[in-house]
């Protein structure tokens, strides 16, 4: 057998209760109908965040959170995802969540190092979220300049910004 028939077989053989590649591609799908519509420009991005009940999630690594994110912020580490860290940052999973990532920003690759389109942390941070029954989401859309953005930014990178 080569390797991809074994793969094939391996995949079928191997229980996976904890891994559900059916139930990610049906999420993938119905959250991309989602977001189709809720991909917001910039101005609607500071409009949306200015509502008390609104969260703006980033979901980079810590040290990348550090450098430069958007004030007001929440973080919450992508890979430490869970049903319980969810609820202790938004424990209604009506909140109104607004989320952005390295690929929106340009100017600042240390802080904002972007990643392949394709691979954008955007688009997996929508349908986790999706998945764990967040529906009220929203995403910045643009790619913005980070010493020309309205939107205002804060960490320690802040100062090496000629803005």
């Amino acid at each position: 057998r080569s390797e991809a028939e074994q793969a094939r077989a391996d995949s079928t053989s191997i229980p996976t209760r904890l891994i559900d590649y059916r139930a990610f591609a049906q999420a993938v799908q119905e959250a991309g109908r989602l977001r189709a519509d809720r991909r917001v420009s910039e101005a609607r991005f500071i409009e949306m965040a200015k509502d008390e009940d609104t969260i703006i999630l980033d979901t980079r690594s810590a040290a990348k959170f550090a450098l430069l994110h958007i004030k007001g912020a929440v973080h919450l580490n992508f890979s430490e995802i869970t049903t319980e860290s969810l609820a202790k940052i938004i424990p209604r999973k009506d909140t109104r969540i607004l989320i952005y990532c390295n690929n929106n920003f340009d100017g600042e690759p240390k802080a904002f190092a972007s990643k392949k389109p394709a691979a954008a942390l955007n688009l997996p941070t929508f349908v986790t979220l999706y998945s764990y029954g967040y529906t009220n989401l929203y995403e910045l859309g643009p790619l913005l300049d980070v010493r020309k953005t309205e939107l205002e930014l804060v960490g320690q990178q802040l100062a090496r910004l000629d803005r």
